[in-house]
């Protein structure tokens, strides 16, 4: 390693450590790679890891036996590569936040005659598009409630039509398909529902009224509807008496970690106010870095398709990379983006509020249990990281129809049913519809983090070929797999006495069925597995109708089978030309099949 070292150019770029086993221990990126790789180590009397750094980073320079770089243009290139190839490989000594998902945003194109108002997750091209959030929850019911209370246009096909539709009839439109509003007046209802977006006050008395009128109707099932809608709308802000009484808008991160866990808190404050906030936790032991955090927050955060970005952040301690996140921000978007560390003032009092409400949130964490279940299994399956989130994955099909697989996700005690994964596949063994997930899931590490942990339903086969795909993929990731076991040569699935075997990398564990550890890994292996068969049966219906929609129409089961082992699926056969299925069947039943006459 020392020669590789002494030839390292001054230029910048990344570098990547690697253990014995080639396994990737951490990512890092320098403005001169010499420079910043020689200060991990001393050269004299011995070549020896640098003692002066932290525990952390000598344990991980133990491990090293080799070192590999990549040169890129400038700092800015080095800082976006780094934090795409953390986001996809996962080095066993870099933080990984998983902080990279999209909030909505309330907008609307007020260039059009009746503008309506809908929900975004990425920038919508226009001139005159207004964006309200973003919304971490709570968007899609305030934008029901707007719909509520205020006779805006409906539906977009309302406009479509020159006739007045049932909106208008129970009060929910006043019908510019008819013209019986004009413009103007149009703009005064939009005014006061853009003014409910913030200050939410009169929009929560206006569904108050509205839910004691449904109850005293007897319409209990609305009210009841309305009353969720004004306990969500009530939370979706973080209970704060700041309002700067001013225009200004600024989003605001704070990082708090624990021995073992950390958490990112955010808040975004518009026109004054803060209007939204979120949380989400990660693993810290002995992988925390506080400038990594932030800058892996803020690239991963602002991504390029993003609406109504803030130009200004808050952050309640300096970090190093400033400048260079930054610049490569304002570059993103096109515009200068500005992050400060507020010493004195308002400023302050919001990053203080983020950083308090990160400690409250970590407390909370540490008096749920005394050692979490995810603990228990990390020490019994010898895992490098404690299984905070895993992905599990089942596959189902029928005689070698409808072939499916399924991801579910839990995430830190409960199942995070957005990241869920639905797969049609082509597969028709085990094997290959695993192979076939795992792969495509692997291709889409980039956009979605890697998890802490895989589990597989199969047995040590099945846990090879993940184990295999990862290592030529170049990412680390824990995975286990858990069979059912075998009795006179079948399954035994009894409940509460099944002997699931559970596999890892280096053993095997034959657990009680009364053992908590194995009871947690069947849950998880049983969402999984309840997901993958409803996707199946859906397909299978689906299947089986478009079968006899074609058997109606005079094509027998042969050819249809002919069909389907030429084009694939339905929606191939549906939408193949004449001319092509003209080469798989007669032209009679081509023309039979268009719904056309010879």
């Amino acid at each position: 390693m020392q020669s590789i070292i002494n030839s390292l150019p001054s230029s910048a770029g990344i570098y990547q450590y690697f253990d014995k086993n080639n396994k990737l221990l951490y990512i890092g990126k320098a403005k001169n790679l010499k420079n910043r790789v020689k200060s991990y180590w001393r050269f004299t009397p011995s070549f020896s890891p640098n003692h002066t750094l932290n525990l952390r980073i000598q344990k991980m320079l133990h491990e090293a036996i080799t070192i590999s770089y990549i040169i890129v243009d400038n700092e800015e290139d080095a800082l976006v590569l780094e934090n795409s190839l953390i986001k996809q490989l996962k080095p066993k000594y870099n933080i990984l936040l998983r902080d990279d998902k999209t909030y909505p945003y309330i907008c609307i194109d007020e260039s059009q005659k009746f503008p309506r108002f809908e929900i975004t997750r990425k920038a919508i091209k226009g001139k005159n598009i207004t964006y309200y959030g973003p919304f971490t929850s709570g968007g899609k019911v305030l934008l029901d409630a707007l719909y509520e209370i205020y006779p805006l246009v409906q539906k977009k096909s309302c406009l479509n039509g020159k006739k007045a539709c049932l909106f208008h009839q129970i009060g929910k439109c006043y019908a510019p398909c008819e013209n019986k509003i004009s413009s103007e007046d149009y703009a005064l209802i939009v005014a006061r529902a853009k003014n409910s977006i913030f200050k939410r006050q009169n929009l929560l008395k206006a569904i108050d009224a509205k839910m004691i009128l449904m109850a005293t109707t007897e319409r209990y099932e609305e009210a009841a509807t309305l009353r969720d809608w004004i306990e969500t709308i009530k939370s979706i802000s973080i209970s704060s008496a700041i309002d700067l009484a001013s225009n200004e808008e600024f989003d605001i991160f704070a990082i708090g970690v624990s021995e073992e866990r950390g958490v990112v808190v955010k808040l975004f404050m518009r026109s004054g106010r803060i209007i939204s906030s979120d949380f989400s936790y990660f693993n810290s032991s002995e992988i925390y870095d506080e400038n990594d955090a932030y800058k892996q927050l803020l690239l991963s955060f602002y991504q390029a398709d993003m609406p109504n970005v803030c130009k200004n952040i808050l952050l309640p301690s300096e970090i190093e990379d400033t400048k260079e996140i930054e610049n490569t921000l304002s570059k993103r978007f096109g515009f200068k983006i500005n992050i400060s560390t507020p010493k004195i003032g308002d400023k302050l009092r919001l990053t203080t509020l983020a950083t308090t409400n990160a400690a409250e949130l970590l407390k909370q964490k540490s008096n749920i249990s005394t050692q979490p279940i995810e603990e228990k299994i990390a020490s019994l399956l010898e895992l490098s990281r404690t299984p905070y989130r895993v992905e599990i994955f089942d596959n189902s099909h029928h005689g070698g129809d409808a072939t499916v697989g399924g991801m579910v996700v839990w995430s830190d005690g409960v199942w995070d049913k957005n990241s869920y994964r639905r797969y049609s596949l082509e597969a028709k063994d085990e094997y290959a519809q695993m192979r076939e997930v795992l792969g495509r899931r692997i291709a889409n590490f980039g956009f979605e983090s890697p998890p802490d942990l895989w589990v597989l339903d199969g047995g040590a086969t099945l846990l090879k070929l993940a184990i295999s795909l990862l290592r030529d993929a170049g990412v680390n990731l824990d995975v286990i797999a858990i069979s059912k076991e075998k009795l006179d040569a079948k399954a035994n699935r009894a409940k509460g006495s099944a002997r699931d075997i559970v596999y890892s990398i280096n053993e095997k564990f034959n657990l009680q069925p009364t053992d908590k550890r194995l009871q947690w890994i069947q849950k998880l292996r049983d969402e999984a597995h309840r997901y993958a068969i409803a996707f199946h049966r859906a397909k299978k219906r689906k299947v089986m109708i478009q079968s006899k929609l074609l058997e109606e129409k005079g094509v027998g089961k042969a050819l249809i089978i002919k069909l389907l082992n030429h084009f694939g699926t339905f929606e191939a056969i549906d939408n193949a030309s004449l001319e092509n299925l003209s080469e798989v069947v007669s032209e009679k039943i081509a023309y039979i099949i268009k719904n056309r006459t010879p």
